[in-house]
């Protein structure tokens, strides 16, 4: 019986935090920077390159890749490459800040005005996904909480070319938030049909 995949969930901040249905059944190992997240691995992201390569099949990074400067954002995909084995792929989430530019416009929002409410009723303001969530900075005291860079569909495909993936798949997900499959090497048919059909999937989640 073959071994489960191994996926690095990085910046995962809880493992309690849904994830996508496609890694069900996989071997979950959460990095993160704080300690009081009890991850598996207590890393600063930026380090990726200190950990054995070749170690994971995938790596899932959801709301992170936008706390770290865009210089920074570089080291730390290079990383991602470091640690994917070599038909593994990372499978990337980030705020869509030109969906969030179009919403302000049309909407005649200012920076202090409530973007959107979340589920459980907080109140997301528009600086919050600009510059980072203020509440839980101010609380917390720690600045890797703030947001140091921006991307949209366009920009996060050229950003992980510039990394080194050899092919990336990039899509809005839902109406505020862009996604992306970069592979560390070109991807088999296969492989391609699986992250189309993923992303066709959350497209519109």
């Amino acid at each position: 019986m073959n071994p489960p995949k191994r996926f690095l969930n990085v910046g995962g901040n809880n493992k309690g935090i849904p994830l996508a249905l496609e890694y069900r059944g996989w071997e979950h190992v959460m990095l993160d920077i704080d300690p009081r997240s009890n991850a598996d691995l207590i890393c600063d992201a930026r380090q990726l390159a200190t950990l054995a390569p070749s170690a994971f099949d995938s790596v899932y990074c959801s709301q992170n890749l936008e706390h770290y400067h865009r210089h920074e954002g570089l080291q730390v995909l290079k990383g991602f490459r470091h640690i994917l084995k070599d038909d593994g792929f990372a499978f990337i989430i980030v705020p869509d800040m030109q969906a969030v530019m179009k919403i302000v416009v049309e909407r005649e929002l200012d920076i202090d005005d409530v973007l959107y409410r979340t589920r459980s009723g907080m109140s997301i303001l528009v600086r919050d996904v600009i510059y980072g969530y203020g509440r839980e900075i101010e609380a917390s005291g720690n600045d890797f909480f703030a947001h140091k860079t921006g991307f949209t569909t366009r920009s996060l495909q050229q950003f992980l070319e510039e990394a080194g993936f050899a092919q990336v798949i990039a899509r809005r997900k839902g109406w505020l938030d862009v996604m992306a499959f970069a592979f560390k090497q070109p991807p088999s048919a296969a492989m391609q049909d699986y992250a189309q059909s993923t992303l066709d999937r959350l497209q519109h989640g």
